[in-house]
């Protein structure tokens, strides 16, 4: 069974920085595509920031140039460098993993648990 394990949520004032991360965990599998869903009180789940197994990157176009991902294919991890955060980035920020592969036959999207990232002053 893969888990992927976030971390790097917290408070932050407007115009801060914040790093989360996502590790995938449970033994033999391959990875697609790995990125960051966000979801807000009230509102439905949104993508933030996705990026392939091959490095390219596909972003919502609220965060294009305050935000970047980037990925460890060799770790399978996903990271999310925010930066100019504003309030309107206060959310619950999924990891996601897409078609991930178990042998011998199971592909599968897996979610994480959620890390909360509030921006407030």
């Amino acid at each position: 069974q893969v888990q992927l394990v976030e971390s790097g949520g917290g408070l932050v004032q407007p115009g801060g920085s914040l790093r989360l991360s996502c590790a995938a965990k449970g033994g033999l599998f391959t990875i697609d595509d790995m990125g960051w869903y966000r979801q807000a009180p009230g509102r439905q789940r949104e993508l933030v920031a996705m990026i392939s197994v091959g490095g390219n990157v596909n972003y919502a176009e609220s965060v294009k140039g305050r935000f970047t991902i980037t990925r460890d294919n060799s770790m399978n991890k996903v990271f999310l460098q925010m930066n100019s955060l504003k309030p309107e980035d206060t959310a619950v920020y999924y990891c996601k993993a897409e078609n991930v592969y178990v042998p011998p036959s199971s592909h599968s999207d897996y979610w994480g648990q959620g890390t909360q990232v509030t921006v407030s002053p």
